[in-house]
C-alpha cells in the first residue's frame, strides 16, 4: 500500500489522525502529516477507511 495526501485539499478535519494514528498526525493548524507513506498490513484497513471519511477527499491509497 502506498499512501497519498494532497495538502491543497486537506480542509483539516483530523478524522486520518483518530483512525490511523500511526499513519496520519496533524500541524498545528490542523492540516494532515503522513507520517508513513508505506504501513505495515494491519494498517491498511484503517487507512482506507481514513481515506473514505476524509471530507476533503485529500487521501489517495495505491495497492
Amino acid at each position: 500500500m502506498r499512501v497519498i495526501v494532497d495538502l491543497e485539499k486537506c480542509c483539516g478535519a483530523g478524522q486520518c489522525c483518530l483512525l490511523a494514528p500511526r499513519v496520519f498526525d496533524q500541524q498545528d493548524d490542523g492540516m494532515v502529516i503522513l507520517l508513513d507513506p508505506s504501513p505495515p498490513a494491519e494498517l491498511h484497513a484503517a487507512v482506507r477507511e481514513a481515506a473514505c471519511v476524509c471530507p476533503g477527499a485529500a487521501i489517495a491509497v495505491e495497492g
